[in-house]
């Protein structure tokens, strides 16, 4: 962990942004429920809503992570985490304000809106800015300290949901969404990715790219001829099979975890009354189990097992999980259920890792982009196949007695990605350059 330190600002960076994020989680549902249908434990309307929003948002980061990523390996990483960090608080401080109907619905399309650049790309530039900063024999682990770091603030932020109020909820996600934007622009060093760009993205010159032989340009044309393109991005799948599968694994993958966060909550609900503290207690279960596995598990079993094999294995408890959720037949089982986040939550890591060992330095923020653009089209399809059959077996118009028949649907999506990550054989890292020079930090 020590060896690590050097990553310090990032790792706060992150705890407080996903503070913030996950703070008010527990909390939305009931909000949504209130401003739609007041007084009622089943709303198709709220799980319609939230299922568009989830697919509008989908179409948003499929174009914008890839786009996100390669900016971020020309400007840096800093520069371009500053945008989604502000971005962030517009929403939150609209249902900080109020929660009425009138301010839900302006909240609703400020968060559809800015979440099109929000969803994801924080973590996926994080990602990036540790490849640039580890060497590949301890990225995995810096991976999973990773997402222990966002796992912790998803405990204290529910923790914390769990004792305030639904007004004083929103306003401190609000004042911690702030704080975390200046603490990253004022204590977070950039990583220095390559040579070739002499102009800030956000300074009022014009990017001044340096050709082989000393000559530069200041044509803006000139400036997206040279970004990473579609066709980079194919090359890449063509060249490495391990990112291919990596690819395919995190779609269903993706799949299953979008269609269970746009399903679970109304779910539950409807089907055990549960209320923002109840699913503020589920999350914090899941938060510590997904913390002690991601801190203290994934170091010691990464070179035991392997990032292959730990990524089967977290995907095999992913789909018991999702099983466990749609068979409950009591109001403790949601509980077990949350549980086996001990392993599942360790796919994500090995995953990224695996990813990053198939680019050079200078391709990690296109990588991680592809990768989270894979992961934004499954955000789109996961919502137009599961929201429409939840809703329905939550009605009174469901064809046969089975509340959790959509979950048990998402748990199949997530066999698929489990049945393909056995597919994944360790492959020789680096296959693919666009050859550009770069020098990277270690810490």
């Amino acid at each position: 962990m020590e060896k690590l330190s050097g990553l310090s600002h990032l790792f706060m960076t992150i705890f407080l942004h996903n503070f913030s994020s996950f703070m008010v989680s527990p909390a939305i549902t009931d909000v949504t429920m209130s401003a739609l249908c007041p007084g009622r434990d089943e709303c198709s309307l709220a799980i319609y809503l939230t299922g568009f929003q989830q697919a509008i948002i989908g179409l948003g980061t499929l174009v914008m992570m890839p786009l996100v990523g390669n900016l971020s390996d020309k400007y840096g990483r800093k520069t371009l985490l500053t945008v989604p960090m502000i971005l962030t608080i517009l929403p939150l401080g609209v249902l900080a304000y109020s929660r009425e109907r009138n301010f839900f619905y302006m909240y609703y399309v400020l968060k559809t809106l800015t979440a099109m650049v929000c969803e994801g790309s924080v973590h996926c530039l994080a990602l990036a800015y540790v490849a640039d900063n580890v060497t590949e024999g301890r990225r995995a682990s810096a991976f999973g300290v990773l997402s222990g770091i966002g796992s912790s603030a998803f405990v204290c932020g529910t923790l914390s949901a769990r004792f305030l109020s639904t007004s004083s909820t929103f306003q401190v996600a609000t004042s911690v969404a702030v704080v975390a934007a200046v603490y990253m622009r004022v204590f977070l060093p950039d990583s220095v990715v390559g040579h070739g760009l002499t102009a800030s993205l956000i300074s009022k010159e014009k990017p001044d790219l340096t050709k082989p032989d000393g000559e530069s340009t200041r044509n803006g044309t000139q400036l997206f001829k040279s970004m990473p393109s579609l066709e980079d991005m194919v090359s890449l799948l063509k060249t490495s099979s391990t990112f291919s599968q990596a690819a395919i694994v995190a779609f269903f993958s993706n799949l299953a975890d979008f269609g269970l966060h746009g399903s679970m909550m109304y779910y539950l609900k409807a089907r055990f009354h549960f209320n923002k503290d109840q699913f503020a207690d589920l999350m914090v279960i899941s938060g510590i189990a997904g913390t002690i596995s991601q801190l203290f598990l994934m170091p010691a079993l990464v070179p035991a097992l392997g990032e292959e094999k730990l990524l089967s294995v977290g995907l095999l408890f992913s789909c018991a999980h999702m099983f466990l959720y749609s068979i409950a037949w009591s109001v403790w089982v949601p509980y077990v259920a949350a549980m086996f986040s001990i392993l599942f939550f360790l796919s994500h890591p090995c995953m990224r890792s695996i990813v990053s060992k198939q680019v050079g330095s200078c391709e990690q923020g296109m990588a991680q982009g592809c990768i989270s653009g894979i992961c934004s089209f499954a955000n789109v399809v996961s919502p137009l196949a599961f929201s429409p059959l939840t809703a329905l077996f939550l009605s009174d118009q469901a064809p046969f007695n089975f509340p959790g028949f959509s979950i048990m649907c998402i748990g199949f999506a997530s066999m698929i990605a489990f049945i393909q990550s056995m597919r994944i054989r360790a492959a020789p890292p680096m296959l693919f350059h666009r050859g550009s020079n770069c020098d990277n930090a270690e810490v």
